[in-house]
């Protein structure tokens, strides 16, 4: 039978009187067949896996010689409070850490400022300074453990904490593994944590990559994030699109301050959502594979097959948990973390039942985990290598997802660049105006999400949530007034003159917050000291 007469018989079906689409609003067909891929060329659209362009996979042998790293964000309270956390997850099979902080911490802010009241601790954990950070890692080893921190305006501060950790538990800085978040071009997108303007930010961050391709040389020097720009409400296509183009802007900005491309390349990273659209989130990791090595290889020249690799951690998607029958979110959960799996990611968080109430509990935060460890040993999907390879439906896809990136590389590039992009709204207004169109998908009723406009339950839910107490602020404020009556004062406003002099003469910042951080200066401290000589940033108004 050919084509047309079967495309005939389906028009005497009786069909669902829904608008067949993906979440980013692509028309799914109701075929697929090899004439909606009879262009792909296996050897160069596809390859094999841990060969160029990565499309199924940036190792030759993935989950059959190693696990995705199962690293369940986690962080509130105080860093005792996490510390014990950490280890309750360790011992329950968790295999990297990922620090989440509180807002003041990501602001750049001490537990003292008036703007932290009422946020110290609630959201993540509170970190002030290096005696905080010491009290995070303790009987942690280092250097057998991964590290992801959370973090974008301070992030220089608080990966100088780490390396001082290190080196008080005897370690040198080239053995310590992990990535920094670091992103502040989504930042400025989506997320909205920022402290100084954009091109001081961008400044910052390249001193961290020149930094570490030298003496941090196993850590990730920026998680370039689609993650946030998602759950601020991006389409797939948009997540994909806007967070290439950033990694694209820093590359850009590396090379233009100096830096080989293969000395820091290889240590970019990438950080995912992963959404309900269970074959649009395969085909948007597959497609954006393929986009950065093409990229970094055509583009920029880059030499070394490290440069290539866009390795990825994924977290399922906060924002499509709901408060109404939050069991649910446990099964979406697993199905978003399968598609991150099949989708071939290097490390995966898997969200909690009740985190649409508060931080999780050790009970939801281990079925979490286990969420994960069920996929690994049970299901066999870790058996072989990007087995949706070569399905027609998720080629096409990944064709199709591929073609609308470049085409807002295009968008971009018109407006002059990613920044002046920012300073113009661009990024705001699509995010927002994807929102709004999915939000008003669902009150029309053409798109669904169980227990909120289709299967809705009378009673309310009834779960345990963590609470976090109003105590957490008082201590801490106790604590960091202590640490600066123990320390060499006269010493620290020396390394906080010698910061902010390496500010105004555009050094390399990172040696002066190491020693900043070693005479225990805080956060907020550092920051301070930055901002008067940089500023700060405002949000040009854009509604």
């Amino acid at each position: 039978m050919k084509r047309e007469e079967w495309d005939e018989k389906q028009k005497v079906c009786e069909g669902r009187d829904i608008e067949f689409s993906t979440v980013s609003g692509l028309p799914v067909d109701i075929l697929y067949t090899p004439d909606d891929i009879h262009d792909l060329e296996y050897a160069r659209d596809l390859g094999y896996p841990g060969e160029f362009p990565y499309v199924r996979g940036v190792y030759s042998n993935m989950y059959r010689g190693r696990l995705w790293t199962m690293r369940q964000f986690s962080g509130f309270g105080t860093s005792k409070d996490t510390n014990r956390r950490y280890k309750y997850l360790l011992k329950h099979g968790q295999t990297g850490l990922s620090v989440a902080f509180d807002f003041p911490t990501l602001y750049g802010r001490d537990s003292d400022d008036p703007f932290a009241h009422g946020e110290v601790g609630k959201c993540g954990v509170a970190i002030d300074s290096l005696r905080d950070m010491e009290v995070l890692f303790d009987g942690i080893p280092l250097d057998r453990i991964s590290t992801s921190m959370t973090i974008n305006p301070p992030a220089a501060m608080l990966l100088a904490m780490y390396i001082v950790v290190g080196e008080k538990q005897g370690l040198p800085a080239h053995v310590l593994t992990g990535t920094i978040q670091n992103d502040m071009l989504k930042e400025y997108q989506a997320q909205k944590t920022w402290i100084f303007p954009p091109e001081p930010s961008i400044k910052v961050i390249t001193d961290v990559l020149e930094y570490c391709s030298e003496h941090v040389p196993k850590w990730n020097t920026i998680s370039i994030s689609g993650y946030h720009i998602r759950e601020a409400g991006s389409t797939a296509v948009q997540e994909l699109a806007f967070t290439l183009r950033n990694g694209i802007e820093y590359v850009e900005r590396g090379i233009n301050a100096g830096l080989a491309v293969d000395k820091f390349a290889p240590r970019l990273s990438f950080f995912f959502n992963a959404h309900l659209d269970f074959f649009e989130e395969i085909a948007k990791y597959r497609a954006a594979r393929r986009i950065w090595a093409r990229t970094m290889r055509e583009k920029y020249g880059a030499q070394d097959a490290r440069s290539y690799l866009m390795r990825f951690h994924t977290q399922t998607a906060g924002c499509s948990l709901t408060a109404q029958q939050p069991e649910n979110n446990i099964v979406r959960t697993a199905y978003q973390a399968l598609s991150a799996v099949l989708g071939g990611t290097q490390s995966l968080h898997t969200n909690s039942m009740d985190e649409t109430y508060a931080l999780p509990t050790e009970k939801a935060a281990k079925v979490a985990l286990r969420t994960q460890q069920l996929l690994a040993y049970e299901t066999g999907v870790a058996n072989t290598i990007d087995p949706l390879g070569g399905s027609y439906y998720v080629e096409s896809l990944t064709n199709r997802l591929e073609e609308e990136a470049y085409k807002y590389f295009d968008k971009i590039d018109k407006l002059g660049g990613v920044i002046s992009a920012i300073e113009k709204g661009f990024f705001q207004k699509e995010i927002s105006q994807s929102a709004y169109a999915y939000q008003k998908a669902l009150e029309k009723k053409k798109k669904f999400h169980v227990g909120v406009n289709v299967f809705e339950d009378e009673e309310k839910p009834q779960i345990e949530t963590l609470k976090i107490s109003p105590e957490v602020e008082t201590v801490q404020i106790r604590k960091l007034l202590q640490l600066k009556k123990e320390r060499n004062n006269k010493r620290v406003k020396e390394r906080l003159s010698a910061l902010r002099k390496a500010a105004r003469d555009g050094e390399n910042l990172l040696p002066r917050i190491l020693s900043c951080v070693r005479e225990y200066a805080t956060l907020g401290e550092m920051c301070n000291t930055l901002k008067e000589e940089y500023g700060v940033y405002r949000e040009p108004i854009i509604f």
